[in-house]
């Protein structure tokens, strides 16, 4: 079974109080991919400018990652610089640069447009509207946002909420986009709107995940050695998205959301112990095991 992400590749360039880094590679879609093909092929929709490095290039397509949906565009890539202090749950942006990214204006190959899992990254909701225009009966659709659209594009963003069998944003864009202080509140409103369900990634805190009548908690793996968060909530959709798309056909069911939760969780905590991608491209499936039989003994108790 194979999952459709559409979102930005990118240069980052960080500091946080562990490090800098200058113009390293990142992106909603670059995350996003490389968590996913861990576990089902990929297909992958964005552009780039001629200076994105060809090597990057020929590493996610030799992860089972289809690039035909990538165009590469005369000019630069899509450029953001930020900082984190040590309260790594907020970035702070010194300059944002669209650069070929402003154009960005996606048309799905026509192979791409029955893929069942489709994964809408942050970008333009009339962007993201148009995506589910292309695409012929998905069975899954996820969609991610950011303050900036919750702000400039509120009604945009409120239709194709409505259209979507899950959102996922984190705490304080869930709070700005619903008024409502309360997480539980929050998600509920927006079920209301039309998604089944909502998933909060809470950075290490961990992540809250509600449907209409369930609701599930799982928390942030402890760990030694933080970098940079940056793309760990891409990450994480990546690898959610790639356990729901690997179940197949089937009905999903509430364990299989739980699951994948967790195998998100997994896969993010690994993607902040080092800088852009660099933990994300060398890990092992042992390694994602590893992790998640880890968190299994963390939250694992007996009454």
């Amino acid at each position: 079974m194979r999952l459709l992400v559409v979102g930005s590749m990118a240069f980052d360039s960080i500091r946080s109080p562990f490090g800098e880094v200058e113009r390293v590679v990142g992106g909603s879609a670059t995350y996003f991919s490389l968590a996913a093909s861990y576990l089902v092929p990929v297909r992958l929709v964005s552009v780039v400018g001629t200076d994105f490095p060809a090597e990057v290039i020929r590493t996610l397509a030799s992860r089972s990652i289809d690039l035909t949906g990538l165009k590469v565009s005369e000019g630069k890539t899509f450029h953001w610089k930020g900082f984190y202090e040590y309260d790594l749950n907020t970035a702070h942006t010194v300059t944002t640069e669209l650069n070929v990214f402003r154009d960005f204006a996606p048309v799905l190959p026509e192979v791409y447009r029955d893929t069942p899992y489709v994964f809408l990254g942050n970008i333009a909701p009339a962007l993201q509207l148009d995506i589910l225009r292309q695409v012929r009966r998905p069975k899954l659709v996820a969609l991610d946002t950011m303050n900036y659209w919750i702000e400039s594009s509120p009604g945009p963003l409120r239709e194709v909420i409505g259209k979507v069998d899950i959102l996922m944003v984190n705490e304080g864009e869930v709070r700005m986009l619903t008024g409502e202080y309360n997480l539980v509140k929050a998600a509920r409103r927006v079920i209301g709107w039309g998604p089944s369900r909502v998933v909060i990634k809470r950075g290490e805190y961990g992540v809250l995940h509600l449907s209409d009548g369930t609701m599930f908690a799982a928390p942030a793996y402890p760990l030694e050695t933080i970098f940079d968060p940056t793309g760990a909530g891409d990450s994480f959709a990546g690898g959610f998205m790639g356990y729901l798309a690997s179940c197949g056909d089937r009905e999903l069911t509430d364990m299989d959301f739980r699951l994948a939760t967790m195998y998100g969780s997994a896969i993010a905590s690994y993607t902040v112990e080092a800088f852009s991608t660099e933990k994300l491209q060398n890990l092992t499936p042992e390694d994602i095991s590893d992790r998640l039989g880890s968190f299994l003994a963390l939250t694992e108790f007996r009454v």
